[in-house]
């Protein structure tokens, strides 16, 4: 498998961790979005979208993160990424669910490479209100998923679904964002408590943005 990824992608980071949680070999190409080489062959012949991540498997690209990793919990289904449908965890996967898509859907698109740039290239914001935009949107959505999690039966003490899950997958590439534009967690103890144990998992590990790459080296 081939996955055309950008380091700092969340999108990207999102399918990374997927891949890693399955244990599937895949390589990485590099593309730069920073230079626009997402609007240049070969990902544009890939994806006309112009868009990562895209997953080369076969002969057909795959596009669009939660796509993505739908065709691969779908294709792989172990270890599985949503609780299973066994008696009584009917609630459970439903929460798991919708965690996943509030964090994927709510807080990326506003938040996203475009739309920051927009801000800034368009409507001449600088850094100060770009970070008071990308709080905003986070809050709106972690406020009630760290709500939900106060009063979530957790199925361990780490991990509220027992093990790494869909909602890790979108959590922490989002907390990785939240912290490079400097966003007050503090209310949010539970999530950054997941994400401080998920971080130090391998598969999480080996998908972080410094470990990719196209990663600049730090010196």
């Amino acid at each position: 498998m081939k996955l055309y990824s950008y380091y700092r992608s969340s999108t990207s980071y999102r399918v990374r961790i997927a891949l890693n949680i399955k244990e599937l070999a895949y390589n990485i190409v590099p593309v730069n979005l920073k230079t626009g080489e997402q609007h240049q062959p070969p990902l544009t012949d890939l994806n006309p979208h112009g868009t990562l991540p895209v997953l080369l498997t076969g002969t057909t690209p795959l596009v669009q993160s939660l796509a993505i990793i739908d065709w691969i919990e779908e294709r792989y289904p172990e270890p599985p990424l949503i609780p299973e449908r066994d008696k009584g965890a009917s609630d459970v996967r439903q929460l798991c669910l919708e965690l996943y898509y509030a964090i994927a859907t709510e807080i990326h698109a506003p938040n996203n490479l475009p739309v920051l740039n927009y801000l800034r290239n368009e409507l001449d914001a600088d850094d100060t209100k770009i970070a008071a935009w990308y709080a905003k949107w986070i809050g709106k959505t972690f406020a009630p998923i760290e709500q939900k999690l106060q009063s979530f039966s957790w199925r361990s003490p780490d991990l509220p679904f027992g093990q790494p899950s869909l909602f890790e997958i979108a959590l922490i590439p989002q907390i990785y964002n939240a912290q490079r534009w400097q966003t007050d967690l503090s209310n949010y103890p539970l999530l950054t408590a997941i994400h401080a144990y998920a971080t130090r998992l391998p598969a999480f590990i080996a998908a972080h943005p410094d470990n990719q790459p196209d990663a600049p080296e730090v010196k």
